[in-house]
């Protein structure tokens, strides 16, 4: 089948969708993948055709637009940013997808942009959107995150209030898109969106594991949890051997805030500097924030781009963001997490890596000052050491991108 990708953002929205695309090709299918110039290489380096959307960013353009995201007041908010960010490229992205589309046996958007379908079901095309967040995805078992749990009260009265909250949370979502898309989207007669939560699209494939995360009831078979969609950076051999030397005999903490950017890095990480102990040695991986030792010393060392799974090999614990990428990996990697949400649903991954059991958080606005003493705690903690291990073999049985593609087959299939 001919399989239409798309999707915008950073390398937390991108990756896994090369991961799917990657699968689809293994499987015999035609892939195609529109989305931003910056991913260019890393998609046809998995053989999938890319197709060019705007906007022609470099990575510092898309790093500003991340820092403009964690002013977010509340995730409504953040729905604004995002969508109003899309507004002076969105006619050309309409175009050029409808265009796209029309070759397409199968459609494929991130959530994020789920109203993207509406082109696809125009053109009676099947369609899919992706989640790499399971917080988004509605069951009866619980309210939308953030909203009151009824907590006393019999299990039908429950699941009728958690229905209720669903069906409002997705009509609060659609209006506020429509506010900043609405007429944009009527110029090329696609319609509001009606649906961005419960109905989104034919199929809803969700990226994250099922035995660790997936509730007991979801809202409809619309909605499946297929695993973990991961795509790595390149690995570089020729780092091997400086960071075993690095290392020697012990693993280290790892810092790493992937592709979330802030405000004031380098004096975040002047008072980091300041406060970390002395002889402890600790990798530092720069991202997009740009990360970087400015009074050398020889317990930190600073690297660039590398894959997550090369590099967690040395990790004794990974300090990070709790995006979902990042998460994923250091859940695969069997180590103890320490997550500093910045934006977004990274709260909610810390909430889950915590009653997982193999992690804790620390707050953003002194996570320099508090951080030592987390690492202390977890070097401490034997338990989640264990817990990490246990994860790390639940996730080692499951096979995302296959059951995917089983997915997706099924669903061009009963078309």
């Amino acid at each position: 089948m001919r399989v239409l990708l798309t999707s915008h953002g950073s390398t937390g929205d991108i990756y896994p969708v090369i991961r799917l695309g990657r699968a689809l090709v293994e499987a015999g299918h035609q892939v195609r993948f529109a989305t931003v110039s910056l991913f260019r290489i890393e998609i046809e380096s998995a053989g999938i055709e890319f197709i060019y959307l705007p906007p022609d960013w470099d990575q510092s353009g898309f790093a500003e637009a991340m820092r403009d995201l964690t002013h977010a007041k509340n995730p409504l908010d953040l729905m604004r940013i995002i969508y109003s960010e899309s507004l002076p490229y969105l006619d050309e992205i309409l175009d050029t997808l409808e265009s796209e589309i029309q070759l397409a046996d199968l459609f494929v958007s991130s959530y994020l942009f789920a109203n993207l379908c509406v082109l696809a079901r125009t053109h009676n095309i099947p369609c899919a959107v992706t989640t790499f967040a399971h917080n988004v995805v509605p069951s009866p078992s619980y309210p939308p995150e953030g909203l009151p749990r009824m907590l006393v009260a019999p299990a039908t009265l429950r699941r009728q209030w958690n229905r209720m909250l669903w069906r409002i949370t997705d009509r609060v979502l659609c209006w506020n898109i429509n506010r900043v898309v609405g007429e944009t989207m009527a110029r090329h007669h696609m319609g509001k969106s009606e649906s961005f939560v419960l109905e989104p699209a034919d199929k809803v494939i969700v990226t994250v594991s099922p035995g660790l995360f997936a509730p007991k009831q979801l809202w409809s078979e619309r909605f499946e949890f297929a695993g973990y969609l991961r795509w790595q950076a390149p690995e570089d051999s020729s780092l091997n051997d400086e960071l075993k030397a690095f290392c020697g005999d012990e693993k280290v903490p790892i810092l790493n805030f992937g592709s979330v950017t802030f405000d004031e890095a380098r004096k975040i990480m002047s008072r980091f500097m300041c406060n970390w102990p002395k002889g402890k040695k600790i990798i530092i991986q720069a991202g997009w924030a740009g990360l970087t030792i400015e009074r050398p010393r020889p317990e930190m060392k600073c690297i660039g781009k590398l894959s997550h799974d090369q590099l967690f090999k040395y990790a004794s614990m990974v300090i990070h963001h709790g995006g979902s990428g990042t998460t994923a990996s250091v859940l695969h990697a069997g180590v103890p997490n320490i997550i500093i949400p910045h934006i977004g649903d990274q709260w909610f991954f810390a909430n889950e890596v915590k009653k997982l059991g193999c992690g804790l958080e620390v707050k953003r606005k002194r996570w320099p000052e508090d951080l030592p003493k987390a690492v202390r705690k977890v070097e401490e903690s034997e338990r989640m050491r264990n817990r990490a291990r246990e994860v790390a073999e639940i996730l080692s049985r499951e096979d995302g991108p296959s059951n995917a593609v089983r997915v997706l087959e099924a669903l061009v299939g009963s078309g």
